[in-house]
């Protein structure tokens, strides 16, 4: 049950991976990133969430470093995910980002490594790759991140793993119900980026008023809604009221006419680029 901060699933290789977690988009190095990291883990939070592109991993290391010390917990405690970008995609390059990270982060291994984006016909080298590192015990557990149904599909011809989690933009305004269902049915976790949809869909008038209700914030509602479908969280914030605020999750439910009023506001509206069309 998800009914505390470091409630975990368990991955389809049996490794476990918080619910909620912190991420750090857009979040530039400096003393705010390494302040947010480790507020988020003396908090209570196990599962800090940055890629390569966000050109922020060393300062995250640096929370890790100084949120263990604070927390008075061990590397082990955490679960730790970064990602490869387009431009790694190979076989050797995608090895080679993955020691990069691990360098900047200044881990010995990484709990998850995603393929950020479906690269035109490229990412199943960087599977590959992925496949290796994980069977030298160098990662945890591996995914994907940005998969539509048909790049999950096209994988699994060729893949001798299966991905454990695929993590996409998802929120109230696009809730990409077919993509859930096929990662349910095929037990790859589904994890949503972007789940307050970048703040911009916290006014609606649903939200608030299922909000009102519980004494809750509409930031709430929303990641509870994704917490009772059992879709992993990782909300990005570096203010600490609010790191505070998006953990507050694990003392109310919402009905089953909340989720659904809550699902009846998709329009299929996406925030980030369209995994089918992207070009970087």
């Amino acid at each position: 049950m998800t009914n505390h901060l470091q409630a975990v699933t368990t991955l389809n290789n049996g490794t476990k991976m918080p619910w909620l977690g912190l991420g750090v988009f857009k979040v530039e190095e400096g003393p705010e990133l390494v302040e947010a990291v480790k507020t988020a883990i003396t908090e209570g939070y196990r599962s800090i969430d940055t890629a390569a592109i966000y050109g922020n991993e060393t300062g995250v290391g640096e929370g890790i470093r100084e949120g263990i010390q604070a927390a008075g917990i061990r590397r082990e405690d955490l679960f730790v995910t970064s990602k490869v970008w387009n431009d790694g995609l190979d076989y050797d390059g995608t090895v080679q980002a993955f020691e990069t990270s691990l360098e900047k982060l200044g881990l010995d291994y990484l709990d998850l490594y995603l393929i950020h984006w479906p690269g035109k016909g490229k990412y199943k080298q960087a599977w590959n790759a992925l496949e290796e590192l994980y069977k030298k015990g160098r990662i945890r557990a591996i995914g994907v991140s940005n998969f539509q149904v048909h790049h999950l599909e096209e994988l699994m011809k060729d893949a001798a793993i299966k991905p454990a989690i695929n993590q996409v933009e998802r929120h109230p305004k696009l809730t990409q119900s077919d993509l859930l269902t096929y990662c349910q049915q095929h037990g790859i976790q589904l994890e949503a980026w972007s789940p307050l949809m970048q703040g911009q869909i916290l006014d609606n008038p649903v939200l608030r008023e299922i909000a009102a209700k519980y004494d809750k914030s509409p930031a709430q509602v929303i990641l509870r809604w994704d917490l009772q479908q059992k879709i992993v969280l990782i909300p990005k914030s570096t203010k600490a009221h609010r790191i505070k605020e998006n953990a507050n999750l694990f003392d109310f439910e919402l009905t089953k006419e909340d989720i659904e009023q809550i699902d009846n506001l998709n329009e299929d509206h996406r925030v980030g680029p369209d995994p089918d069309t992207f070009d970087f």
